[in-house]
């Protein structure tokens, strides 16, 4: 079978959108382009019948009632509305927040901000696979916490929090729980209800959606979560998000939603099976590779997790470190191969990963990192060859560096 280049291998930092969610969306591009907020024709009322049906896609997919999803830009917009919105709302309450030393910067910023503004903001250090436990968020709660805000999964080396732990000893304390759910939303099971969520984020082109739109779950009840809002203008979304909504994005959304949530299981496996296939078929090639984050499952031949086996990690998630190689080098070097050496945010960055520090690796390792991000278009054929690109690659940028010879 012949590969079709170039191949693409950075799903966390977008995914293509499916074919059937832009069937879904087009009709809202040309023919049902009404405004959602016009009410007194059939144009605005069919837009806004579409954003009812994506509402309530989308709070299905996390458990939660349509009534409590506020569509946004995305999960940057998400993060700040929930962070700034909800500390400022409960600052009578205290001045506290806590957070992860690894969490993407959208979330990172916002407490910046919040620090500018007077709070203290806790950061939790993970341990070596990036994991932060319920028993370190018990102990850095206090009478002035406001609201804990963990990621569901990590963007860089896909480690998965136990939320259902930190979200009950959150309850318990009577401090809000918020969530940037990006990259597990759709591909790992998320319930806000289970894991006691009051805030989520969430966006739609991670999970082959549109880019452009996103959603943030706000609880409505037990308790019902209060937020400032940071935009202003038009009373949109419960007044919790002014501005007009992009009717064609939020369909995308709404269905991109759905079929993962049908899907997620098969996909899943098919994801593992790469995963292993990639992980062993480099290591059989390359020495001295690292794999950063938690260890791979134990896997049964169709993907599914092995009795016992707990996943740690995102399926689709696998980043490794290759010692006596410079990561750009090697990124240059893969120019058939799409992968990334970090978040897409920071890829710009020639500073190492936080999320890499975080964890314990070492500068040289840090720089020496590469994301791989599988997803649902690829393929056996595409990891054989990615398997070969990589090897060729670091076999290459090492005999030019004469430690390594």
């Amino acid at each position: 079978m012949t590969v079709k280049l170039p191949i693409y291998m950075d799903h966390h930092a977008t995914t293509p959108v499916d074919a059937r969610v832009l069937e879904a969306m087009m009709p809202y591009l040309t023919r049902a382009f009404g405004n959602a907020a016009s009410r007194s024709h059939v144009f605005g009322w069919e837009a806004e019948a579409a954003v009812d049906e994506a509402r309530r896609q989308v709070a299905e997919g996390m458990h939660a009632s349509p009534k409590e999803i506020i569509f946004t830009s995305g999960a940057t917009e998400g993060d700040n509305l929930a962070i700034l919105g909800a500390a400022r709302a409960y600052r009578s309450k205290g001045n506290h927040v806590v957070t992860g030393s690894t969490e993407h910067h959208a979330v990172l910023d916002s407490c910046h901000e919040l620090e500018r503004e007077g709070f203290e903001v806790t950061y939790l250090a993970p341990d070596r696979t990036g994991r932060i436990d319920a028993a370190a968020v018990r102990e850095a709660i206090g009478d002035r916490t406001v609201l804990v805000t963990l990621m569901l999964a990590n963007n860089e080396i896909g480690t998965i929090h136990p939320l259902g732990e930190i979200g009950a000893v959150c309850r318990e304390k009577g401090v809000l729980f918020h969530t940037d759910a990006v990259q597990g939303f759709g591909k790992i099971p998320f319930d806000v209800e289970q894991m006691s969520v009051d805030l989520a984020s969430v966006t739609a082109h991670k999970l082959y959606g549109p880019k452009g739109v996103g959603a943030l779950y706000v609880r409505g009840r037990k308790p019902r979560v209060r937020l400032e809002p940071i935009f202003h203008g038009g009373g949109h979304e419960r007044g919790l998000r002014s501005g007009t909504l992009n009717v064609p994005g939020i369909v995308g959304f709404g269905k991109a939603v759905e079929i993962s949530m049908a899907e997620r299981e098969d996909e899943a496996r098919h994801l593992r099976l790469l995963r292993r296939r990639l992980l062993d078929g480099i290591l059989a090639e390359v020495s001295d590779v690292s794999v950063n984050g938690p260890p791979l499952p134990r896997i049964e031949a169709d993907g599914s997790l092995a009795p016992g086996a707990e996943e740690r990690r995102l399926p689709g998630n696998l980043n490794l470190s290759f010692a006596g190689v410079e990561g750009e080098a090697l990124l240059m070097g893969l120019k058939n191969v799409a992968v990334s050496s970090g978040s897409a945010c920071t890829s710009a960055s020639l500073q190492p990963s936080h999320v890499l520090k975080a964890i314990g690796v070492p500068d040289d390792l840090a720089h020496a990192s590469i994301r791989f991000g599988l997803g649902r278009p690829n393929t056996a054929e595409e990891v054989d060859f990615t398997i070969g690109a990589v090897a060729a690659t670091v076999k290459r940028l090492r005999e030019l560096m004469p430690a390594m010879r």
